[in-house]
């Protein structure tokens, strides 16, 4: 099948399938006389397999060893199970840095009672005494507004 049918199987975005092969989560398919890539049944199960491991918001690393492990029948299993853990501690500690921004945000809520003037409003009032992050990393948490990357 050719990339649209492939991105119509799985949901991906014929970009995406793409940019998979080039990093190499998928492996380059055969070429067609014209040219064309030419992706057979095993493509549409690895990027399901892709797929599920990504909704559970796992890095292109952890899919990469997944798989690796996937395509070794030999391979152990403790393996899988270690990056799981590891995994659920990474997503157990955002949900801890979520719960406290959900109780600063409540807090700096608290400080609009009312419909007022802005120069009066205490959401506003309270951004600018809080004391902005000094470090450059990004705290935003990937996908926390409806979009996730890659």
């Amino acid at each position: 099948m050719r990339i649209g049918a492939l991105a119509s199987e799985t949901g991906f975005t014929q970009e995406t399938i793409r940019y998979y092969e080039r990093i190499g989560l998928i492996p380059s398919p055969q070429r067609s006389d014209s040219n064309y890539r030419d992706y057979g049944p095993s493509y549409v199960d690895r990027l399901r397999f892709i797929a599920n491991c990504r909704s559970l918001d796992m890095t292109l690393e952890e899919v990469r060893h997944l798989l690796d492990l996937r395509e070794n029948p030999e391979a152990r299993c403790g393996e899988a199970n270690q990056l799981l853990a590891e995994h659920l501690e990474h997503v157990r500690q955002r949900i801890n840095e979520l719960n406290q921004l959900a109780n600063q945000l409540e807090l700096i809520q608290d400080q609009c009672h009312e419909e007022q003037a802005a120069r009066d409003c205490g959401i506003l009032n309270e951004l600018d005494r809080m004391e902005a992050a000094t470090d450059d990393s990004d705290n935003h948490v990937p996908g926390s507004h409806g979009h996730r990357p890659g």
